[in-house]
């Protein structure tokens, strides 16, 4: 059977049609002798073998001779309904379908050779293996053979068809092992392996029990200025002897990534497939050695991961390179830098690897570090490709390399992402005198090198370390008493609880999310630096009602330009409250349970996985942070949850009434409120 020419290129969405391989070669490549040696080998359980001018054959009466003396439109006829029976029986059978077909046919003479194809042919092939014709076969046959392959990959390319080519003498065992992986491989099946090379490199590590962070690095152009991938490509092609006889054969990745396939994850699996066809397993280890020779990791990217890897910080961060490149590469890079006991690499490159790793892969191992197991999740990247990522993870930072050397869509993916999805994003220079992608208000400046930036993304992030109070301090002692006092209510009582609001964010807060520099008039006349809470102007201040407002208003005093909200119910919380935010601060007067606190952080989940959460309280009950309580759980398994409080208190008595926190601050003491709780000053 042959593959149709059409300028139609078509989308390539999730496969469900059969899998229907096809065998291609000029005469004498060894089509046939190879479909008997994969019947023997693989069986017909999984697999049914069809020879394509046999099943042409069997639709006419007269057979091959027959056919060809039919007219060229009863010919695609006939090529068309025995494509389509091949591929309705393998899909009715359960079976993947392997075929064997010519590309071209030569007249005597002619040296051009004419193409044969349907437009069935292009709908229903998956894949194409080309046995690269024998050194013995006549000098006229490799000139032919040169052309028609590069014009079959050239199609192949463009309608999605997966293809590859085998030398001569072709190896049996790799055909069959192409033919199963074929078979077997889909996007579920590959992210099935990917989660479980990941799984193994956590179950490795000496303290996965007390992991808390996960640092999932991008490879190319993050760790290292290099492109690592087309450096590979590039020298496996120009040494290749192919190349040298036919330089029209295009195996580029950048032909490829440009080609309708795009990003995909078949265009992933085709790169894999170019890797495999341009070098055997030796040449494939030296040309990486080689390759990571000339790669050297940015000295802040150095320093930060071997940082990672002391002693006082492996046994809560784990690091992770994800490369859509090849894993070999970056491990000897690692190597290199004496990290590969420290820093692992998830990716493929071979199809020993069983997978390949792509942007929806991406986001998908930092969504299950998170979710399945609760890690704090930082995504370092460059491209497009790594949004998936960085959407996933509670932090992230772009790379923003030299101009001349970036990805050029990476700015309007950015753009879109942050104003479309919300993503939430800093960006390192490198080097630091880079210009700033985007503007450095929607994508603010981090230092890699610096104390107080390493130090955010290697500490702790256990439950205690999320906890921030001053329940012995003189500052509680003395915010308390106003509080305390019976004979304060109403306006006094409300701005008692605004001080203490105000305390907590000035005191706490500001450790808790950081601070960052702007510019600010100096009272002498020159712009001098200023500090204000980090991302102050993409804060929500949720005051929960009515209790929580005036200890709200507080917090709003030392954040000035956050969005303040009032919300009695979590549905009161709309996505225009969360989404495109930084941090969300729930102000409540007082905790009990910690059921109303754990409630809105649901609501808050269910928007967004990823924004920081901060609980701003007056006074907590002790009991209710313990590992068995509410808030407890909460923040044990959320660590984008943190909790600040003036103070916690042992007292359990809930007050009503005359007492109750709510009635004194709005002085409706003589109402018997069924909303009580612990008292501010209990």
């Amino acid at each position: 059977m042959a593959v149709a020419t059409s300028t139609h290129a078509p989308a390539f969405g999730p496969e469900a049609k059969p899998v229907v391989i096809g065998l291609y070669g000029v005469p004498g490549s060894g089509k046939t002798t190879m479909l008997r040696y994969l019947r023997s080998r693989l069986g017909e359980a999984e697999f049914s073998f069809h020879e394509g001018s046999e099943t042409i054959a069997a639709l006419v009466s007269g057979g091959l001779a027959e056919f060809q003396s039919a007219t060229p439109e009863e010919r695609t006829r006939l090529r068309e309904t025995a494509i389509e029976s091949i591929a309705e029986e393998s899909n009715s059978g359960g079976r993947s379908a392997v075929v064997t077909g010519h590309f071209m046919f030569w007249l005597e003479g002619d040296e051009a050779g004419q193409t044969v194809h349907t437009q069935r042919d292009l709908d229903i092939y998956t894949h194409v293996i080309y046995l690269d014709t024998p050194p013995e076969t006549i000098a006229i046959w490799r000139r032919l053979d040169a052309s028609g392959k590069s014009e079959l990959r050239r199609l192949c390319r463009n309608h999605g068809i997966l293809f590859t080519a085998v030398s001569h003498p072709a190896p049996e065992m790799t055909v069959a092992a192409l033919a199963m992986d074929f078979r077997r491989h889909t996007e579920e099946y590959n992210l099935v392996c990917a989660k479980a090379q990941l799984g193994a490199i956590l179950d490795a590590h000496q303290s996965q029990d007390t992991l808390q962070t996960a640092l999932v690095l991008d490879a190319d152009r993050t760790l290292a200025a290099e492109d690592a991938g087309t450096l590979f490509c590039d020298m496996v092609t120009k040494s290749a002897p192919q190349h040298a006889e036919n330089p029209k054969d295009d195996r580029s990745l950048k032909t490829l990534f440009a080609s309708p396939l795009g990003y995909t994850y078949k265009a992933f699996r085709q790169a894999m497939l170019l890797c495999e066809e341009q070098s055997g397993h030796a040449e494939f280890d030296t040309t990486c050695q080689e390759v990571a020779s000339l790669v050297a990791l940015y000295p802040e990217m150095l320093s930060l991961l071997k940082q990672a890897g002391q002693p006082e910080h492996r046994d809560h961060v784990v690091a992770v390179v994800v490369t859509c490149g090849l894993r070999r590469v970056w491990e000897l890079v690692l190597a290199k830098a004496g990290l590969s006991d420290t820093v692992k690499v998830v990716g493929g490159g071979r199809v020993l690897d069983k997978f390949v790793m792509t942007p929806e892969v991406k986001g998908a191992l930092a969504a299950h570090l998170r979710d399945s197991h609760g890690l704090y999740v930082w995504a370092f990247g460059d491209s497009p490709l790594d949004l998936a990522m960085m959407h996933e993870a509670h932090q992230a930072v772009v790379v923003a390399g030299e101009a001349g050397s970036r990805r050029r869509t990476m700015d309007g993916a950015l753009a879109t992402a942050i104003a479309g999805s919300g993503l939430r994003a800093r960006q390192w220079l490198a080097p630091s005198d880079a210009p700033a992608r985007l503007n450095t208000g929607r994508l603010p400046l981090v230092r890699l090198g610096d104390a107080e930036f390493v130090n955010e993304v290697l500490r702790r992030r256990d439950a205690p370390s999320r906890i921030h109070h001053a329940t012995n301090g003189n500052a509680s002692k003395l915010l308390t008493t106003a509080t305390r006092d019976a004979r304060v209510s109403g306006p006094e009582l409300r701005q008692a609880h605004g001080r203490v609001g105000w305390h907590l964010a000035i005191s706490f807060l500001s450790d808790a999310i950081g601070v960052e520099e702007f510019d600010i008039p100096h009272v002498q006349g020159n712009m001098a630096r200023g500090h204000r809470v980090r991302h102050e102007r993409k804060t929500t201040i949720v005051a929960l009602m009515r209790g929580g407002e005036p200890m709200a208003l507080g917090v709003n005093d030392a954040l000035p330009g956050a969005m303040f909200v009032h919300a009695k119910h979590p549905a009161d919380l709309k996505l225009h409250h969360i989404r495109g935010q930084w941090a969300v601060l729930l102000v409540d007067s007082v905790v009990n349970s910690g059921k109303s606190i754990v409630d809105f952080v649901q609501r808050i989940r269910g928007v967004d996985r990823t924004i920081s959460i901060v609980a701003v309280v007056g006074v907590v009950q002790a009991q209710s942070i313990l590992l068995e309580g509410l808030l407890g759980q909460a923040l044990h398994q959320d660590k984008a949850l943190t909790l600040v409080a003036l103070r916690f208190s042992e007292n359990k008595f809930t007050g009503r009434g005359i007492i109750d926190t709510g009635n004194r601050l709005f002085n409706s003491t003589h109402l018997d409120s069924v909303h009580g709780g612990l008292e501010l000053g209990g």
